[in-house]
């Protein structure tokens, strides 16, 4: 009988098919602690145990998928956000590691303030907002997006984690937040689409091919557009003194801030990730006393 540290190193080899060898284990020992229900200290402790018979037949039928550069996070529809194991479907992008540090970033310059007002644009499996209701205490938090799919997966990853938390839909480019009105916010959070149509040649298989299109790309000759209508729909739902926080196209940290200052924001900075990457820029909204250029900006 295997045992779970030899169904690991086969896998592993299996996976290196498509994925770089260290990748390969990675993914590799999250589907033998998925099939087993064990954490990574039980899986290595335990190394040694037979696999039960009726796992080969689980395992037969994922690993194709994998193989065909499905992203494990879909096969076995769970990811993992910061303490929180979410349900991830393709209508949904998978949390990445820098919108953890977006996170902690927000949840570490707003602690201690109670009632806060918070509206993530752009949800999907509703990571943001479900983190930051759990982080600060006694906010209203919200979660807007335009797909009725991913706001059924977050409104289940809510019920699990953060009830509290309230689920909008919008096409934030044609509307506003609905029942949002002047001064409602006190922060501001998204992580829009931001990777121009020209990047996908450098995009891996497991992104291009399997995570929504709709949540990623944006054309070339308008990369910020997104950026330009939240920045702008900020300068009313925004109450003063309130925050706007983003995650960036590494390649516009420049450009973003710039759009922001040209929105009478203050203040606006990159921040890099633990990479030194500037993925996320946040600024400072004043009030009215500054001038606001139009949305075309």
């Amino acid at each position: 009988m295997v045992t779970i540290r030899q169904l690991t190193d086969q896998l592993t080899r299996d996976l290196q098919a498509v994925y770089p060898a260290p990748e390969a284990a990675s993914v590799a020992a999250w589907l033998v602690e998925h099939l087993l229900q064990l954490d990574g200290l039980q899986r290595r402790m335990r190394a040694a145990e037979p696999v039960e018979p009726a796992v080969a037949p689980r395992v037969a039928a994922l690993l194709p998928r994998l193989l065909r550069h499905e992203p494990v996070q879909y096969v076995l529809g769970t990811a993992t956000f910061l303490d929180l194991e979410l349900e991830v479907t393709p209508a949904t992008l998978i949390p990445r590691p820098e919108t953890e540090e977006l996170v902690e970033l927000i949840a570490r310059e707003q602690a201690g303030r109670r009632g806060l007002r918070v509206l993530d644009v752009g949800t999907g499996s509703g990571c943001i907002p479900i983190a930051l209701a759990r982080q600060l205490p006694d906010s209203q938090v919200h979660g807007l997006d335009i797909s009725a799919e991913a706001l059924a997966v977050a409104r289940r990853n809510g019920q699990r984690y953060a009830p509290q938390v309230q689920w909008l839909q919008a096409n934030i480019l044609r509307e506003g937040p609905p029942g949002l009105g002047a001064a409602s916010l006190d922060v501001l959070v998204s992580n829009p689409p931001y990777v121009r149509a020209s990047e996908q040649a450098l995009m891996r298989p497991n992104v291009l091919e399997y995570e929504p299109h709709t949540a990623l790309f944006v054309a070339d000759d308008d990369p910020l557009l997104f950026y330009r209508r939240i920045a702008g729909l900020g300068t009313t739902l925004l109450a003063p003194g309130g925050a706007i926080y983003f995650e960036i196209n590494e390649a516009l940290p420049t450009e973003t801030i710039a759009l922001l200052t040209a929105h009478g924001y203050v203040a606006a900075r990159a921040l890099p990730d633990l990479s030194g990457r500037a993925r996320m820029v946040r600024a400072t909204w004043p009030g009215h006393s500054s001038p606001v250029q139009p949305d075309g900006v």
